[in-house]
């Protein structure tokens, strides 16, 4: 797993510049604890691309599961109008999944896909993984996702949407993480305030010895106010993000700083 980092630390600078700025400016680590932070992210990121598709193939009992507020994810199916968990690109969501098989949720996953690099990404990870109980919505620039958002939820289904990442061309909020603004899509927040369906910030992060736990808390939505709602959620994310800083897996400017200088 050591071998590819060395190659991805020199070829992918901007990803690098990226990560850099994340330590440095905005956790305010060490030049020297940047870098070693920056190695560090990159295997772990390796080992949850691994867990992605170890755990699917037969190997989930060699893993420990954690499950903190799965009460949240009952009360939600028990109300059968589906329900909307907003989560980001830290830790490794997509094994979401399987805590609920876990727990013998009875229930599919929609997952909203927010830019074409991950779709590709889903259909590499589909040669080793089952999808009886997933289905993936591509977000598009003519909306027709919505739509299928919107029949999910009609099923009961669990509708999981990254809050972090959006398209070039796509509507957006700014709110604080870290101590900066940073700019966020406001897809997720204007769907899940006005569907008037249950609410989860939900993340799934790994800890040492192939240790996984998942973190479910509730939200209360102000009926039509995605900035309320982006607010929240920024400021959960930056709680996460503080207890697993080697978990970020946004590789790129994400505050917008490096291109304005």
């Amino acid at each position: 797993m050591h071998l590819p980092i060395p190659y991805f630390c020199l070829f992918s600078r901007n990803n690098v510049k990226g990560l850099r700025y994340y330590f440095r400016k905005r956790l305010h680590y060490s030049w020297l604890k940047s870098s070693v932070s920056i190695y560090k992210t990159y295997y772990n990121f390796g080992q949850t691309l691994v867990d992605k598709i170890a755990i699917p193939i037969g190997n989930k009992d060699k893993y420990t599961y954690e499950f903190d507020g799965e009460e949240h994810i009952t009360e939600m199916l028990a109300l059968g109008e589906g329900g909307i968990l907003i989560s980001a690109h830290v830790g490794n969501f997509e094994l979401a999944q399987y805590f609920f098989k876990q727990r013998n949720f009875d229930t599919a996953i929609s997952i909203v896909i927010t830019d074409q690099d991950h779709e590709d990404i889903k259909e590499y990870l589909g040669q080793f993984t089952k999808r009886e109980h997933v289905n993936f919505i591509i977000v598009k620039e003519d909306l027709s996702h919505i739509f299928e958002i919107n029949a999910a939820l009609a099923q009961n289904r669990i509708v999981c949407i990254s809050g972090d990442r959006f398209l070039n061309k796509a509507k957006t909020l700014e709110a604080e993480l870290l101590g900066k603004k940073a700019k966020f899509p406001i897809g997720p927040f204007q769907i899940a305030t006005r569907l008037q369906v249950p609410v989860l910030f939900v993340y799934v992060m790994r800890e040492p010895k192939r240790h996984y736990h998942l973190y479910a808390r509730k939200v209360k939505i102000e009926q039509r106010d995605a900035q309320d709602l982006l607010n929240k959620f920024a400021d959960h994310l930056e709680r996460v993000v503080k207890k697993y800083p080697l978990q970020w897996f946004n590789f790129y400017d994400f505050w917008g700083e490096l291109n304005s200088k």
